[in-house]
């Protein structure tokens, strides 16, 4: 118990100790601000008295400035009043001299009319003599021209003469080469009915319709697509075969036309040669459809149709135009007619289907192909998650790198700004302490 009374008076003690020292500070403190407050107050005064001088300086200065002003205002009155008196003189010296300059010029301009209309009158003596020697030269060289030019017409005329004779001389030149142009066409006629008579012979007709089918075929489908002058099983020769897929199957195109039948119904002069001409071109071109119905469809063999190429798109016209049964009776013996036009067409419209064929024949190659495609999109679609991964965490390590980087500053920038006091609550256990602690 002994112990514990000297503690608490020495502890009493030690604040009594420490309240004199508080208080003998705030005495210390209270005189030194009021020591200094004074010596603000005083040098408040310094300056503010300094300041009144410096103005009074500065009105004595304003006053001898005004007192300056009104002696240079009197002076520039005074002397305004001598420039008016002046300014007064020198405009009655110059209306004397106006005056007397004016009367100068009224003497010079009367004195100048009159040797001017006395030149204008002497001039236009001289120029009227000049007119008539002109007038009279102009006689004489308009007299000189018409004589050269008469003299120019007779030898025009002479000349044009000579050009007549010779233009009719060169007609006659050109005449003869007309004629021998007209016998050259008279050969050309001769020649043009020899054509006629080939195509009139059934076997050089059929080779000129050979020959342009083979050229359309040729330009509309490729060449392992068709055969021309293909025997077929039942002995027949087609003209030419064209390959196409089941169905349809392979379709014949014959070139052969009657155009003997053709020919008479236009050669007729006669209603009763015309109606025969007709009836011989009707009979004709259905026996050409029954032969070819005939030869060139062949079941299990051909397709279920085949084509009669015309080589005119005339005949063609003629016969939709004019003869529909026929095209009709074409139609139910499944022979479709054609001209050069309609069979490009129709060609065209075979190389689809043939590409379309071909196209399924390469389907189990590209479903193949898909297939590995389709894998390969797969393989693509994980490597791409992969490297989705890869680069998200990248971004997060970056994220943690950045602010690993704002703490790192923030620590720099706080010991260099001796900023002790701010550092976080967290971090105050690291601070080390001035004292050791009590053990």
């Amino acid at each position: 118990m002994n112990g514990f009374d000297l503690a608490s008076a020495d502890f009493e003690t030690l604040v009594l100790y420490v309240a004199g020292a508080v208080g003998l500070a705030l005495v210390v403190l209270f005189l030194l601000l009021r020591n200094s407050a004074q010596k603000r107050a005083e040098q408040t005064e310094a300056v503010i008295a300094q300041h009144m001088g410096q103005m009074a300086q500065r009105v004595d200065q304003l006053a001898t400035g005004q007192a300056h002003l009104d002696g240079n205002l009197q002076a520039q009155a005074q002397a305004q009043g001598q420039i008016g008196t002046l300014m007064e003189q020198r405009l009655g010296e110059v209306q004397v001299n106006m005056h007397e300059n004016l009367a100068k010029v009224q003497r010079s301009t009367g004195e100048n009319l009159a040797s001017m209309q006395q030149k204008m009158t002497d001039t236009l003596a001289t120029q009227q003599l000049q007119m008539q020697e002109n007038l009279a030269n102009m006689q004489l060289r308009t007299g000189h021209a018409l004589n050269e030019m008469q003299e120019k017409l007779n030898a025009s005329l002479s000349g044009n003469a000579k050009q007549t004779a010779t233009s009719l001389t060169q007609l006659q030149e050109r005449l003869q080469t007309i004629d021998k142009a007209q016998e050259n066409i008279t050969r050309l006629s001769g020649d043009v009915l020899s054509l006629q008579d080939i195509l009139s012979n059934k076997q050089t007709r059929g080779a000129f319709g050979e020959i342009q089918l083979n050229d359309i075929v040729s330009k509309a489908l490729p060449t392992d697509s068709y055969a021309l002058q293909h025997t077929l099983s039942n002995g027949k020769r087609a003209d030419c075969l064209i390959h196409l897929p089941n169905p349809p199957g392979p379709i014949v195109i014959d070139s052969k036309f009657p155009l003997e039948a053709y020919e008479r119904m236009l050669a007729s002069q006669t209603e009763a040669e015309l109606k025969a001409g007709i009836q011989m071109f009707k009979t004709s071109v259905r026996k050409h459809i029954s032969d070819i119905s005939e030869k060139y469809i062949i079941d299990g063999e051909t397709a279920d149709g085949a084509l009669m190429f015309l080589p005119s798109e005339a005949i063609y016209a003629e016969l939709h135009s004019k003869f529909p049964d026929l095209v009709r009776e074409g139609f139910d013996a499944r022979v479709w007619i054609v001209s050069p036009t309609t069979c490009m067409a129709t060609l065209n419209t075979m190389r689809a289907i043939l590409k379309d064929a071909r196209m399924r024949e390469q389907a189990g190659a590209i479903r193949k192909e898909l297939g590995l495609l389709h894998k390969d999109v797969d393989r693509l679609g994980t490597r791409v998650e992969n490297l989705d991964r890869h680069f998200g965490q990248a971004a997060k390590d970056i994220s943690e790198i950045k602010v690993s980087a704002d703490k790192a500053g923030r620590r720099a920038r706080r010991l260099d700004n001796f900023d002790f006091e701010e550092l976080a609550p967290d971090e105050t256990d690291k601070v080390v302490p001035l004292t050791k602690p009590d053990s």
